[in-house]
């Protein structure tokens, strides 16, 4: 099951030892990449747009819990409701 990615107003916490900053994240990706291969055949990625990704799995660095992390608030971030019109 994904585990949701954070945005621009939420951050990932560990709800077993409230870590907010060291996590190992199993991630998905499909991206479009521009390849530049020179005359030699090597093979150099020049550009990437990501199409799509998500957060396989989200572990605890610090106490190793799996699928316990959570979404919260950033502190600081605006909320929609906050914002002014």
């Amino acid at each position: 099951m994904p585990v949701p990615l954070p945005d621009a107003l939420t951050r990932w916490r560990c709800s077993v030892c409230g870590n907010l900053t060291r996590f190992d994240v199993v991630r998905t990706t499909r991206s479009r990449d521009y390849v530049h291969v020179d005359l030699s055949g090597q093979p150099t990625v020049e550009e990437r747009e990501v199409v799509a990704e998500a957060a396989d799995q989200v572990s605890c660095r610090w106490c190793g819990s799996v699928d316990r992390i959570e979404l919260v608030a950033r502190p600081g971030a605006d909320s929609p409701q906050d914002a002014p019109a």
